[in-house]
């Protein structure tokens, strides 16, 4: 059996489940659920992934405490004016069908956003005990500095995509250096790691997939892994990667991979 998913500052778990683009409702639910009940603490949706009913359904049904489990939802950027900041995360807590929420995120640096404006709003729901922490996602280190100064801290942690292929050096180090958990969103590349041949090496040399490879390479880099998976498993193959320890040799033949492959870019992204 897998261990228990690693703890990192403020009791995050290092591995844990993302719902991206899992919107059917009876699917997502279900796959909460099992990912809940094989070991799993952590769980992240957003309000625009439009499954945070689903998310709620699936921890509900779980034999698992909801004190035990590690819950973020992050506000779209249409509503990070200060009064939709409020009323959208009492909409997310009553889908989710929880009292408070332990992370939300600014999903975006994005149209509505304003340091000086959204975060505050945060930072009162935080007083009001609905949420447990704050956190950015998508935000370059410039981002960080504005919204460290906005909230007279640094927020908790910040969302990228993060991989092997794209391994974002800068963003690790603002974050070592300023004590500031990164969690990576889409930490297989959208399933581009299956055709890498330094992963894919170094997975034959340890004989498990390449996805293993890929999250404990990030967990090994001090990186909380939110990889998607619905169907159980994938769920089991992630959560066995916690049992994978890559060698000093593998984990620097990760780090000299020659590519930037970026997967996630909108228009509306800070480095366009």
């Amino acid at each position: 059996m897998a261990r228990q998913p690693t703890a990192t500052r403020g009791d995050m778990p290092m591995l844990g489940l993302g719902t991206w683009e899992n919107d059917d409702p009876t699917q997502c639910a279900e796959s909460v659920t099992t990912a809940l009940e094989m070991g799993y603490r952590h769980v992240d949706t957003a309000q625009i992934y439009r499954n945070e009913a689903a998310v709620g359904e699936g921890i509900a049904a779980a034999a698992v405490d909801r004190a035990d489990v590690f819950l973020a939802t992050k506000v779209w950027i249409d509503r990070l004016a200060p009064a939709d900041v409020a009323a959208s995360t009492r909409e997310s807590l009553s889908k989710l069908g929880v009292d408070a929420v332990d992370l939300l995120y600014v999903h975006w640096p994005a149209d509505a956003y304003d340091p000086a404006e959204t975060l505050p709003a945060f930072a009162e729901l935080r007083d009001d005990g609905l949420v447990d922490r704050i956190g950015v996602s998508n935000f370059e280190p410039e981002h960080l500095d504005a919204a460290t100064e906005a909230l007279g801290e640094t927020p908790f942690a910040n969302q990228v995509e993060l991989h092997p292929l794209l391994r974002q050096e800068r963003l690790r180090e603002y974050a070592d250096a300023n004590g500031i958990e990164l969690v990576a969103y889409s930490p297989l590349a959208r399933g581009a790691v299956f055709d890498d041949p330094t992963v894919a090496e170094i997975a034959a040399k340890h004989g498990v997939s390449a996805a293993q490879v890929s999250l404990a390479w990030l967990r090994e880099s001090g990186v909380t892994a939110i990889p998607k998976a619905t169907g159980a498993a994938h769920l089991r193959d992630n959560l066995a990667s916690l049992d994978l320890d890559l060698d000093d040799a593998d984990v620097a033949a990760i780090d000299g991979i020659d590519r930037t492959d970026r997967r996630v870019d909108p228009e509306f992204a800070p480095w366009n």
